[in-house]
């Protein structure tokens, strides 16, 4: 049985937490979000942490009460530190550049591949290949940085493609004569 939903968020300095109903809302130095609590889980907030207690032992509202206490946690660590994910284009001739608010990549297709910044995420290019992606909600920082690695995912026989930083391809042995 997992107890994650039993231990309270602390709250760093600087950040706040409301709740209207069954909307929490978090406030901190690089923004704020807002997020829907479940029904069946009771949030108690005080200065300086945030509790969750679920209203019944049913499977569904256990499992409940533990997500509703990391999404809570990220929103937090959201709002006071931020979400990085990090990528790295592997392949000759692959580079990336922005343009605006959008992504351009040469990923050796005909034509450049161009991706909008999604709204609350922003993206940069460190150098030709390595990208950053940042912003303060979780879910949107991974899914854009999944949408990009999507476009070239990494090819199992030379490696080329978009990886994250520090992931390892297993290279597939080729035809062997």
């Amino acid at each position: 049985m997992s107890r994650v939903g039993n231990k309270p968020v602390s709250l760093p300095k600087g950040v706040s937490v409301t709740l209207t109903g069954a909307t929490l809302a978090v406030k901190g130095p690089k923004g704020e979000l807002k997020r829907e609590m479940p029904s069946g889980i009771a949030v108690t907030v005080s200065d300086s942490a945030v509790a969750f207690s679920r209203s019944s032992d049913a499977p569904e509202v256990r499992a409940l009460h533990g997500l509703a206490r990391a999404l809570t946690a990220n929103m937090v660590k959201g709002v006071s530190v931020g979400f990085e994910k990090k990528l790295e284009l592997q392949g000759i001739g692959y580079k990336a550049e922005t343009k605006g608010s959008n992504l351009s990549m040469n990923l050796g297709f005909s034509h450049p591949v161009e991706f909008p910044f999604p709204p609350g995420v922003t993206i940069k290019v460190d150098a030709a290949t390595k990208i950053s992606v940042l912003g303060i909600d979780s879910e949107a920082v991974g899914q854009a940085a999944a949408k990009i690695r999507a476009f070239r995912s990494p090819d199992s026989y030379k490696g080329k493609g978009v990886r994250y930083v520090g992931e390892r391809v297993r290279l597939k042995a080729g035809k062997s004569q």
